[in-house]
């Protein structure tokens, strides 16, 4: 199933079901939001199946994704994990640090009282804090209790995502010195306009991943191909740490941190720190500067025919 939330001048805008193609929207009549199905999914979603087959049968109107909101305009949390371990070991190696090898995911907290859509300009305040976008996927949970071991934790995943979790990366250096991890460094993230169930990724969906190309541009020129299928931690693993000492409330979305390939230097990166790391190491000297106002990243993976799934996250930087 696929799920986009239109803009009605809410907050949470209105639940709807796209078709397979993304050319029509049907409003789900008694279920108002994502959250809302969310929080009952077992009871509503026959009531969603029942509206997406009604879309494909040609009911609806055209959808339009750059119209769309996020599919989950707010949550009740955002946990970033880091699964892609050439991302990690890259950045270890320009920053110098050698990691403590816990055993364990790393994850933080981040802003989740809002998610900006995938087509609405984003807004910063200052270029000398170096902005930067970083491509990832999320999976949207149902309920998780305290402790759910993780061969349980893949029941709890209800929907997949697209996200860029923009980064500000002069501020992350210092904000991370503290101790106290990051706040000012990490703005509101964007997310794709369509949310899907697992299933409606296929065998693109594997070992709680999504294996799939993450296509990202910049200012209309190719940056990064990396396949999302690479991750040293799968969803499972990371809902399971997230929920070690907490309980994980629907609607919770847990992300992938950075999609990132050993072989950065054939496909490309889905982040500028990433770019800049590799030529660290390869000449001493970080050439690519981060984004300017006015720059445009456009990021999408599509099922392996090409067809449509998360839609395109497709937006400017804007002077604040």
């Amino acid at each position: 199933m696929r799920f986009a939330t239109l803009n009605d001048g809410s907050r949470d805008g209105r639940l709807a079901v796209v078709s397979i193609d993304h050319a029509r929207a049907l409003l789900v009549e008694g279920v108002a939001t994502l959250q809302v199905l969310l929080d009952d999914w077992d009871h509503l979603i026959p009531v969603c199946r029942a509206a997406q087959q009604r879309v494909e049968a040609g009911q609806g109107e055209a959808f339009d994704p750059s119209a769309a909101m996020a599919p989950l305009p707010r949550a009740w949390q955002w946990l970033d994990g880091s699964a892609y371990p050439s991302h990690g070991e890259l950045m270890d190696q320009v920053l110098g640090i050698v990691p403590e090898k816990t055993g364990r995911p790393l994850m933080y907290q981040g802003l989740s009282d809002h998610f900006l859509s995938g087509h609405e300009n984003v807004a910063f305040p200052d270029l000398s804090h170096g902005i930067d976008f970083e491509g990832e996927f999320g999976v949207v949970l149902g309920n998780v209790a305290v402790g759910t071991p993780v061969e349980e934790c893949a029941r709890a995943i209800r929907l997949v995502v697209q996200i860029n979790d923009w980064s500000l990366r002069a501020l992350a250096g210092p904000e991370m010195k503290t101790g106290f991890g990051w706040i000012q460094a990490k703005p509101a993230c964007s997310m794709a306009p369509v949310a899907l169930t697992p299933d409606a990724l296929g065998t693109a969906w594997t070992e709680g991943g999504v294996d799939l190309t993450l296509e990202v541009d910049w200012n209309g020129r190719s940056f990064g191909r990396a396949q999302g299928g690479a991750m040293a931690w799968s969803f499972a693993q990371l809902i399971a740490h997230a929920a070690a000492t907490r309980k994980l409330p629907a609607g919770t979305i847990i992300g992938s941190g950075t999609v990132s390939n050993a072989n950065f230097r054939d496909v490309g990166s889905s982040c500028i720190a990433e770019r800049r790391g590799i030529e660290i190491v390869d000449t001493g000297t970080a050439t690519t500067g981060f984004m300017t106002f006015g720059d445009r990243v456009r990021m999408e993976a599509r099922a392996r025919d090409g067809a449509p799934l998360f839609g395109a996250i497709d937006q400017r930087v804007v002077q604040a």
